[in-house]
């Protein structure tokens, strides 16, 4: 389905004024993350040294999280990594849907590509490693967050960015005249 807007273009339910966008950011935060991955694995072979001193406050270690987010929904086995993955390419349709339905912006064409490159990269993961591949360790004073990878790092930037956006956008509405 397709419509034509008032400046002349064509739009269908699947591309929109700032799909192009979205696509592009979608694409460099997936290949950024799975090379960064494989590299890890692979070339550098984290798995085999343990933890790696970076500096007091970042070491790189490799674990696998059979989980989301703080390791919620642990899933051991394989069909409920295929499952979470389902969860995680359904959750991408939805986003790619609003990128192209949506007027929108380029922060949030960027946020969501930014969301949906990281959603993609770890339900990858959850299908050829049996679960996402985490590295960075922070850590202070004997505090330590949770290991994270790169496509965390997108998703949480994406959301800033969403966050951002909706701020702007309800300013720019509040000061327009009624």
């Amino acid at each position: 389905m397709s419509q034509t807007t008032e400046t002349g273009t064509r739009e269908s339910w699947f591309w929109g004024p700032y799909s192009r966008l979205a696509l592009i950011v979608f694409l460099i935060t997936l290949v950024l993350d799975q090379a960064h991955k494989w590299w890890m694995l692979e070339i550098y072979g984290i798995a085999d040294k343990g933890r790696v001193y970076i500096n007091p406050f970042l070491d790189l270690v490799y674990v696998k999280n059979i989980g989301i987010s703080y390791s919620l929904f642990d899933q051991e086995s394989y069909s409920g990594q295929i499952m979470l993955a389902a969860m995680a390419a359904i959750a991408t349709l939805a986003l790619w849907l609003w990128v192209a339905r949506s007027g929108g912006s380029k922060l949030l064409a960027v946020s969501l590509g930014l969301i949906m490159g990281g959603a993609i990269g770890n339900a990858i993961d959850r299908l050829v490693l049996g679960g996402v591949a985490d590295f960075f360790s922070m850590h202070a004073f004997g505090y330590y967050w949770y290991v994270f990878n790169i496509a965390d790092v997108a998703i949480v930037a994406g959301v800033i960015g969403l966050l951002y956006d909706s701020i702007v956008a309800s300013r720019k509405d509040a000061a327009k005249p009624l």
